[in-house]
């Protein structure tokens, strides 16, 4: 079965299997991306310009700056920022003195923030001035000793004497900073959080080596890279692992420019092609609908971009070949998961790419079929079951949650919860979710966080959330719920209860109200039923 690799013979010529992962951290790899390109752009943002031997001087600046506020190896610093210079100063700056990065959503909401600072015990973090008061509000309930706010733009107005300003913090200290002894194997660079089918959001520990190495699998696979003479149009987010890897630090690894979006306009992001002419573009499918879909879309230079990878969401046939027609370059699917840092899987850029398969794994991922009941024995080509995934990218477990990681990682595999199939050739397809996850507009949503939320609203007896299907997030959010004896709500009641308590991309588009949920014999809710119902109401629309 596996142990023949069924997939090398699916790999391109120019990639090879079995890769080289150098004892280099992060930042060194921008230092060694400073000396040999000094002068070249490593951020372009907003009409601000970088050079790497400038962005090299201000990642040591800052980490001496962290140091003298007492961080030290191990430590965890929190990071708030949408795309900006900022952040990867502070993301790299962190990984420098050997101290730990905690991924936070800057949508997150005051009760999402406070369990993630809690949870990983950051006594810093480091954001953008806007975010403040949601900061200020959690700060006396969290761990939190040092904020460290920066402006874009004008600042937000939300001075404070308990808080640090990042720009003159920045100006007392040298540009030269020695990186931190790092066991690249066992010391932690990332928390990248993670929902969970239990509500509870858990802490993936990615170490240094599997977030270099999977910068390396990736750069591996676009195939025709030039060190130093790419140009990545930066829009996936950074705090979320896919926009990490595929954006960032493949560009420090692969000495490319980043061509950062705060945040991701369709007008601005051809705006940006145009003046820019990026050569990548990761990002998820509803991007590239926005480009296939534009008015006169070809003025814009597009056909500077070589190649693509979607992840995130299925990627719809149409939408890759329209986008391929049109700029020339190329777009295949792939898929990770925050466990696996992200990347495991990919269509082959210049090989056999199949319908509706998420491809095949990276260099030196392994990948196994488990059967569903006992996990334990290993299934043929065809066959469906749990897909299980190891190699250099693997997480080193749930932080502080040693029986979810041994749910979830056994004997060096992650066990996805997704099941899955193998065909002859090595490709895998992803049939199915053991899980309930919802994926909207390439953002990750678990049914319970909302759920909960709804269960707290006094008039609601009994609330489920399910992904219905959506023609541009590919799934959206709807509630049924069923209210208490004698209570009267409006769907936009709930629904602005919801925005109150929820980051925006989890609130529910759609609220139906019902006397009574489908469950099982047992009394569980039915929410496959309940989704099923919806995709035949919405094909009798049709």
């Amino acid at each position: 079965m596996n142990s023949e690799k069924l997939w090398y013979k699916s790999y391109s010529p120019n990639v090879r299997p079995h890769l080289e992962y150098p004892d280099l951290t992060m930042p060194q790899y921008l230092e060694r991306a400073a000396k040999d390109f000094p002068e070249r752009d490593a951020v372009v943002f907003a009409g601000v310009r970088l050079p790497y031997k400038i962005l090299a001087a201000m990642v040591n600046q800052c980490a001496g700056a962290l140091t003298d506020l007492g961080v030290k190896k191990g430590d965890r610093v929190a990071l708030m920022a949408p795309n900006c210079p900022q952040y990867i100063l502070g993301f790299l700056a962190t990984l420098k003195i050997g101290a730990i990065v905690v991924q936070v959503n800057p949508m997150y909401v005051e009760r999402e923030l406070e369990h993630i600072l809690n949870d990983s015990g950051a006594e810093t973090i480091i954001a953008y001035d806007a975010f403040y008061p949601r900061i200020k509000n959690v700060r006396s309930i969290t761990p939190l000793k040092n904020v460290i706010l920066f402006a874009l733009g004008s600042p937000a107005g939300t001075a404070d004497d308990n808080a640090l300003k990042a720009e003159e913090l920045l100006t007392k200290y040298p540009p030269q900073f020695e990186q931190a002894p790092v066991d690249m194997d066992n010391d932690v660079a990332v928390f990248q959080y993670t929902g969970g089918t239990t509500g509870v959001s858990k802490g993936a520990m990615l170490t240094n080596r599997n977030i270099t190495a999977n910068a390396i699998q990736v750069a591996e696979w676009f195939e025709t890279l030039e060190y130093g003479n790419e140009k990545v149009l930066s829009a996936l987010p950074f705090f979320h692992s896919y926009g990490m890897t595929t954006c960032l630090n493949l560009s420090i690894i692969n000495a490319a420019t980043m061509v950062i979006m705060a945040r991701f306009d369709i007008k601005e992001c051809l705006e940006l092609i145009k003046q820019e002419k990026p050569t990548l573009f990761p990002g998820v499918p509803t991007m590239y609908i926005a480009v296939n879909n534009y008015p006169n879309v070809q003025e814009y230079g597009i056909d500077s971009i070589k190649g693509c990878i979607s992840g995130s969401a299925p990627l719809p046939v149409e939408v890759a070949e329209q986008f391929e027609k049109l700029t020339g370059g190329l777009l295949v699917e792939g898929y990770g998961l925050s466990e696996t840092s992200p990347v495991t899987h990919c269509n082959p850029m210049f090989g056999r790419r199949k319908t509706g398969s998420i491809g095949i794994p990276l260099p030196d991922t392994d990948c196994k079929i488990m059967d569903l009941e006992t996990g334990e024995r290993e299934l043929p080509p065809g066959e469906l079951g749990e897909l299980c995934i190891s190699g250099p990218q693997v997480m080193k477990g749930y932080w502080n949650m040693p029986e979810e990681t041994n749910k979830t990682l056994r004997n060096g595999w992650v066990y996805t919860g997704d099941i899955a199939k193998m065909d002859e050739d090595g490709y895998f397809y992803i049939v199915d979710r053991k899980k309930d996850m919802i994926i909207a507009g390439g953002y990750n949503i678990y049914p319970r966080d909302i759920e909960e939320v709804l269960f707290e609203h006094p008039k609601v007896l009994e609330a489920v959330v399910a992904g219905v299907p959506d023609p541009y997030r590919g799934e959206t959010v709807k509630a049924f719920v069923v209210l208490k004896e004698g209570q009267q709500a409006t769907e936009e009641e709930i629904i602005e209860y919801c925005k109150a308590n929820l980051a925006r991309y989890k609130v529910p588009k759609l609220v139906e109200f019902r006397h009574e949920l489908p469950k099982t014999i047992v009394g569980k809710v039915l929410r496959r039923t309940l989704r099923e119902e919806e995709i035949q109401k919405q094909k009798q629309q049709q």
